[in-house]
């Protein structure tokens, strides 16, 4: 299990760094068209780079917010269960969003695979998109390794270290 916590942490902080590069160059693109647009020479493509580093920052993000348990979460009739049935609902949760997205990641990569074959390329900038895509099914396979991690320790509890 350590291992897997291991590896979960890394790919996570990996994701997360890579993901606030895209933010920070997001809002320097930002800036810089507003003031460019202010002597009337707006940057070409920003509208395509914006939702493509958008996608990128949420997809990479996922499963940070999943390890610091960010997500938004209505247990005010969950806490009312026992801890064996609030163990089961878990245990549910964390395989149906497991499954989920393994699957929405294996048809994102299809749609990648789709476009990169298809020589896709975006409409103003002419760049190739399916970096991109193939980026948000990465995002989205890690979720689901996070959300694998968690229900392996709703299954298998571990011991609290006592030093």
């Amino acid at each position: 299990m350590k291992v897997l916590d291991k590896i979960c942490e890394v790919l996570t902080r990996l994701l997360l760094w890579m993901g606030g590069f895209f933010l920070v160059t997001m809002i320097f693109l930002t800036c810089a068209n507003i003031l460019f647009r202010l002597v009337w020479i707006p940057i070409k493509g920003t509208f395509e780079l914006m939702g493509y580093f958008g996608a990128i920052v949420t997809a990479f993000a996922l499963s940070f917010t999943q390890m610091k348990r960010g997500h938004i979460a209505v247990d005010i009739l969950i806490n009312t269960f026992s801890k064996k049935t609030r163990t089961i609902i878990d245990i549910i949760n964390h395989t149906a969003c497991c499954l989920f997205f393994c699957i929405a990641a294996w048809q994102i990569a299809i749609k990648a695979a789709t476009l990169m074959n298809t020589g896709e390329v975006t409409e103003t900038l002419r760049i190739i998109y399916y970096p991109f895509t193939y980026g948000t099914a990465f995002g989205c396979v890690s979720l689901s390794l996070i959300l694998f991690r968690d229900l392996m320790k709703t299954i298998i509890p571990q011991k609290e270290d006592r030093r």
